[in-house]
């Protein structure tokens, strides 16, 4: 499996709880803020459930 970076690009305010404490299980803390990764079907479940929030990327190395 790969790795993703995965940044958050719009605010966690004003959203319901769910997706405010998914943020936080992956580990991203504040706007711009960006966290690596493995790419597995429990965190891309993760992804998909705040798509409008983050933007994802493939890690190149």
């Amino acid at each position: 499996m790969g790795k993703i970076i995965i940044t958050q690009i719009r605010s966690g305010i004003d959203r319901p709880a769910v997706q405010k404490r998914t943020l936080k299980a992956l580990g991203i803390n504040k706007m711009h803020h960006s966290v690596e990764k493995d790419d597995n079907p429990a965190i891309m479940g993760m992804v998909h459930s705040v798509q409008h929030l983050v933007k994802v990327e493939k890690k190149v190395n």
